[in-house]
């Protein structure tokens, strides 16, 4: 976006908060002299934005009355990535002003359905996405509608093997924890109280009916423990060059554990945690930009040499073609 573009949007959202204002104080606050201000004012005109020039003593600029931005018109899934985007897991302020003129300008039906997943969800630890896609929009905005309105949700649910099945869930809440989405509550099949994942979710409808969450009932704390108990198809302990602090740093928040390691010496630390997959492996460890030794599993160390020798063809790769060719499929 070129600048002056940039200025007369940003002359629009002063306008946007009501009142008049002076060509002085417009000139102030974009950085350019009062005949420039008139020129976005004019700019938006031709847009048919109905801005208003005031005579007199008082005077300056404002909108029309009545006037409102039209909807922005976006999918679930892009309006839904642009807030997941601007929160982050961690609301800031500059984040929580962006997310809110996003949602401002969002249709009606839309805004409520993304507002209710900010309300019903809890971001433990940011959800960023280091192994698989992440789950559909249109089930995380209908489990956070049944969430909100404490109403029972049929879903279709796909497990490890890929064997699916239709239960009803009493959906108390949602949790961002490390690099997935869960839902959890009372679940129809067992009859106790079940986490599941929302990338495994299929399908979601909701069901008629009501529910009541426990009083004092936390989802995080119970995601967590939940998923200390789950069994996982590796156990990986990696000895890393470093002190827990900066190893911490470079690691997703609640993925994994991080002690001394004496075998190693004071210099090191031992990192520990479960993975169903080793293939995203190799690129977190490397991100952490530290020597490192695996401890196990062993064959974690041929996942690591095919990865790198990936990674070393497609840097010497002359062309996007060959880059391809090289990585494969």
């Amino acid at each position: 976006m070129t600048r002056p573009t940039a200025r007369v949007l940003a002359l629009l959202e002063i306008l946007q908060g009501g009142g008049t204002h002076t060509a002085v104080a417009l000139a102030g606050r974009l950085g350019v002299d009062e005949r420039t201000v008139r020129r976005y004012a004019e700019h938006l005109l031709d847009l048919d934005v109905p801005v208003e020039a005031v005579r007199g003593r008082y005077g300056g600029f404002r909108l029309g009355p009545g006037f409102r931005m039209p909807p922005l018109m976006l999918t679930d899934e892009e309006a839904l990535a642009v807030l997941l985007g601007l929160s982050g897991g961690r609301v800031t302020a500059s984040s929580g002003a962006a997310a809110a003129k996003v949602r401002r300008v969002l249709p009606k039906a839309l805004a409520a359905r993304l507002d209710a997943l900010f309300a019903t969800a809890d971001f433990g630890a940011p959800a960023r996405s280091h192994e698989e896609t992440g789950p559909q929009a249109s089930v995380m905005l209908r489990l956070a509608e049944a969430t909100r309105q404490r109403r029972p949700a049929v879903i279709v649910y796909s497990d490890r093997n890929g064997r699916r099945s239709e239960r009803t869930l009493h959906p108390y809440g949602i949790v961002a924890h490390a690099a997935r989405w869960y839902v959890t509550g009372p679940d129809s099949a067992s009859g106790e109280l079940r986490t599941f994942r929302l990338d495994r979710i299929v399908e979601v409808h909701l069901a008629q009916g009501s529910f009541a969450v426990p009083a004092g009932f936390r989802p995080a704390d119970v995601v967590r423990t939940g998923l200390a108990g789950t069994p996982w198809r590796h156990e990986v302990v990696v000895a890393v060059r470093g002190t827990a602090e900066e190893v911490r740093a470079r690691l997703p928040g609640g993925l994994a554990s991080i002690e001394p390691d004496p075998g190693e010496g004071p210099d090191w630390v031992l990192v520990r945690l479960r993975a169903e997959r080793l293939d995203w492996l190799p690129g977190l460890l490397a991100g952490l930009g530290r020597p490192f030794l695996v401890h196990e599993p062993a064959q974690l160390r041929d996942v690591i040499r095919a990865w790198a020798d990936r990674v070393a063809g497609c840097a010497g790769a002359t062309t996007p073609e060959e880059a391809a060719n090289r990585y494969g499929p």
